[in-house]
């Protein structure tokens, strides 16, 4: 049994702390959000995650998981210490690198013996040299650490699986004892015969930005494609199936609509775009997919515009608030950035979401949150489909159709039938066809 410090109790901090524990390891994990602490005691996990509220309390109970505000504690029992802090834009592009070179100071004066110093964060190239040349000034005697980078590769909505049973592993480490200790610690995932990718630091922290950039380049790619179906008169989801059927393409990441956000994509692409400008080089393709994805809540707005002939004075219904369904998380959701569009044109805006709901309400956005899609539907102009959620798959198109004070709907994600939705009686507009 290995004893891990998981710095960070966020998306990728509880996951991860939480998968290692039921490898069999103990794992501590550390926040300096007291409240944020005790909730997790209690067996309430913060944001919204299918299956790893079970996985946190049957590991916590089974005392391999635990939860403190002891950062000094917890750094001199563990043998790794892991860090996974967020490392947002600051505003520029570039990621914000303050809390994690903050918890490398706070941890480098209990660190002793031997510890290997892991980013599990999403860091530009370059940060896992600066932590090595911080821990060389800043370590007591006696001490030694290894720094190593451990990107993660996890979906929200899918993350347990993910970590479960991943494509790869990526371990970015310079010496053979910082890799022996890496590769014991993913030693359960060797009978799934998982790929272990072993390199340097610099090449590990890369690998992350460019896998998560390529498939924003794939979204946009797939939206651009759509664009030019609606001027042609060829059908998008056809297009998108017959390209995926290509073993080289891949069905994934073709699908068409308002576009990719949450925590990663956005800013990923940004920063990959600033480490290249950095290096002396510049992203182009990466730089186009951002252009494109920051075009789609426009366009899906002006579709409803032009259905209602104007905006001023309409109701609109949003169904979906997450930006993408089975998680609760809204950061660069497309629902938000048309919310925003649609209150600049003076439409009024009513939203409803399986689970982001309170996320949303703490926002304190002008809009009216329903308690469920009809509810939101009830009275309003248009219905927008932003977050396809299975349950809205399976609406009443009869009760929708009596709800609405129109029969305008504007499917961002391609979700329903064109041909049954005009057959109802609906004005329907979706993307590529």
């Amino acid at each position: 049994m290995v004893t891990i410090c998981m710095v960070g109790t966020g998306y990728v901090g509880l996951v991860t702390g939480a998968c290692l524990a039921d490898f069999g390891n103990r794992v501590i994990c550390v926040d300096v959000d007291a409240q944020r602490i005790e909730m997790l005691k209690n067996g309430r996990v913060p944001f919204f995650e299918p299956l790893l509220e079970d996985l946190v309390q049957r590991n916590y109970e089974a005392q391999r998981l635990s939860f403190t505000a002891d950062l000094p504690s917890a750094v001199r029992e563990a043998s790794i210490v892991f860090i996974a802090v967020g490392t947002p834009d600051r505003g520029d592009g570039h990621a914000d690198l303050s809390y994690l070179f903050k918890v490398v100071e706070d941890i480098s004066p209990h660190l002793s013996g031997y510890k290997v110093v892991v980013t599990k964060s999403t860091v530009p190239v370059g940060t896992g040299r600066r932590v090595q040349q911080m821990l060389h000034d800043l370590l007591p005697a006696g001490a030694e650490a290894d720094v190593a980078s451990n990107p993660e590769f996890l979906r929200e909505g899918s993350a347990i699986e993910d970590f479960m049973r991943p494509n790869r592993v990526v371990i970015g480490a310079e010496t053979d004892r910082a890799r022996e200790q890496m590769r014991e610690l993913y030693r359960p995932l060797y009978l799934l015969e998982t790929p272990i990718v072993v390199t340097g630091i610099e090449t590990a922290e890369l690998i992350k930005y460019a896998s998560n950039a390529f498939l924003a380049v794939k979204i946009s790619y797939a939206n651009e494609i759509a664009n030019l179906c609606e001027r042609v008169g060829a059908d998008i989801k056809v297009v998108a199936k017959a390209m995926g059927l290509d073993h080289r393409i891949g069905s994934k990441f073709l699908h068409a609509g308002v576009g990719y956000g949450g925590s990663c994509f956005p800013k990923d692409t940004e920063a990959l775009i600033k480490i290249a400008e950095t290096a002396g080089t510049d992203a182009r393709i990466v730089r186009a997919a951002v252009d494109v994805n920051r075009e789609r809540a426009a366009i899906a707005v002006d579709k409803a515009h032009k259905l209602l002939g104007g905006l001023s004075g309409k109701t609109i219904a949003l169904l979906g608030l997450a930006f993408k369904p089975n998680t609760d998380d809204v950061r660069e959701a497309a629902a938000l950035k048309i919310h925003a569009l649609l209150r600049r044109h003076g439409a009024a805006v009513r939203a409803f979401d399986p689970v982001a709901m309170e996320r949303v309400r703490s926002l304190a956005l002008d809009l009216t949150l329903c308690s469920s899609a009809y509810e939101a539907m009830q009275g309003a102009d248009a219905m927008m489909l932003v977050t396809e959620w299975n349950e809205f798959r399976t609406l009443d198109l009869q009760r929708m159709r009596q709800a609405l004070r129109q029969p305008v709907v504007i499917d961002c994600r391609n979700v329903y039938d064109r041909e049954r939705m005009v057959e109802l009686g609906f004005r329907y507009d979706a993307f590529g066809a």
